[in-house]
């Protein structure tokens, strides 16, 4: 019996339009970029930018996310199998066996070191500004992107928390969690023939209540995050508009790096293991290794503005 506070969460990957699916998680994606092209729009009103450049930044953004996004996944976290299958790391299918599998492996610290490397390109090439004013207001719009990527990783019932008891309100049950589905065979112990019809099943059919039992209770640790990045982005928001933040050089960016990756450090802490190179190091996982570089180098773009306002 399901604890009247708790969730059972089994949604299936996306809208199925009979000819073709629109993936949850590939539409969180498509929100955050137009929410994040609407915002910058009104930026560049406000610093008298020409809309024609609006375009080209939202072009380098986009593709700075997805490939650095990809790459952090490759190298920080899935190394040991990317380097023994390296036609795999742009392709959205594996060979051996071959299945579709999409883009599954995304990193956020990837995604993050890539957007900052194309600012940097992208402010001498197109904007002719200085690259601390670029990112001073695109962190912006890529905050509020960060709350719509770890919605779709919920919908997609992925980087989820540690195991919790049923009674709590935080308590969600992941029908799709893959954990559980690696120690048993799916298809087989719901006599199905495709991964549709068995969780349908599962959700459906008194018959299998004991295998839906069995599932863990989690933290969805991806709404934590999620909620985070709200007070982030809120936070950003306000001081660009009602301060005079937006005239420091670096310290949106600085408070951008400090909030967004101190929230992550947090979270991790009743997050699942993503794997990478914890092991290795110990004491914290790969996600809070990462994160700690990004929060200090927030906090020197924080106090070199504070310096630089003091005229020191």
């Amino acid at each position: 019996m399901t604890p009247f506070l708790s969730i059972v969460w089994n949604q299936s990957e996306g809208i199925d339009l009979g000819f073709f699916t629109v993936r949850y998680y590939s539409l969180m994606f498509v929100i955050a970029f137009g929410l994040g092209w609407y915002i910058m729009k009104k930026i560049f009103v406000r610093e008298n930018e020409p809309i024609e450049k609006l375009d080209s930044i939202f072009i380098w953004t986009a593709l700075a996310t997805l490939v650095g996004a990809r790459l952090g996944q490759v190298f920080f976290y899935d190394w040991d199998y990317f380097k023994e299958h390296p036609a795999e790391i742009f392709l959205p299918f594996r060979f051996d066996p071959f299945r579709f599998t999409g883009f599954s492996g995304l990193a956020s610290h990837g995604a993050a070191l890539m957007i900052i490397i194309c600012m940097y390109f992208f402010s001498k090439k197109v904007m002719k500004r200085p690259l601390l004013w670029v990112l001073d207001r695109v962190v912006i719009p890529v905050a509020s992107g960060a709350i719509f990527v770890r919605i779709g990783n919920f919908f997609n019932s992925e980087i989820y928390g540690h195991q919790t008891t049923g009674d709590k309100f935080y308590s969600v049950k992941f029908i799709r969690e893959s954990e559980f589905w690696n120690r048993h065979d799916l298809l087989k112990l719901t006599n199905s023939t495709d991964e549709h019809e068995a969780f349908n099943k599962l959700t459906t059919d008194p018959a299998f209540a004991k295998i839906v039992e069995a599932i863990p209770y989690r933290h969805p640790s991806q709404l934590y995050e999620a909620f985070g990045y709200i007070f982030v982005f809120l936070i950003l928001f306000y001081a660009y508009w009602r301060t005079d933040a937006r005239q420091r050089p670096g310290l949106l960016f600085g408070l951008f790096l400090i909030m967004l990756f101190t929230v992550r450090f947090i979270v991790e802490f009743v997050k699942e293991s993503q794997g990478g190179f914890e092991s290795d190091l110990g004491l914290l996982s790969t996600g809070q290794w990462l994160s700690i570089p990004f929060v200090l180098v927030g906090l020197f773009f924080v106090i070199r503005s504070k310096k630089m306002e003091q005229g020191l």
